[in-house]
C-alpha cells in the first residue's frame, strides 16, 4: 500500500510540473522515456539470449583473457 501511496504522489507531483513545462521540454521528457523504454527492451532481450547461452567457469573466463 505504501508503495501504491507513494507512486501516486510522485505521478501527482510529475504531472504538476509537466503542465508548467514548455513544450519542448515536454518533448524532451517523451524522448527520454521511449529511450528509457527502448533500453529496457533490450536488456530483457539480451537477458533472454544469455539464458540459452552456455555457462562458463571463472577459470575459463580468466584463461580467456590471458591468451
Amino acid at each position: 500500500m505504501e508503495t501504491t501511496t507513494k507512486r501516486q504522489e510522485l505521478l501527482k507531483a510529475i504531472n504538476q510540473r509537466l503542465e508548467q513545462a514548455y513544450e519542448d521540454t515536454l518533448e524532451d521528457v517523451l524522448e527520454l522515456l521511449d529511450i528509457w523504454s527502448s533500453e529496457d527492451q533490450e536488456d530483457i532481450k539480451a537477458f533472454e539470449e544469455a539464458e540459452n547461452e552456455p555457462t562458463i567457469t571463472w577459470e575459463q573466463y580468466k584463461q580467456e583473457l590471458e591468451s
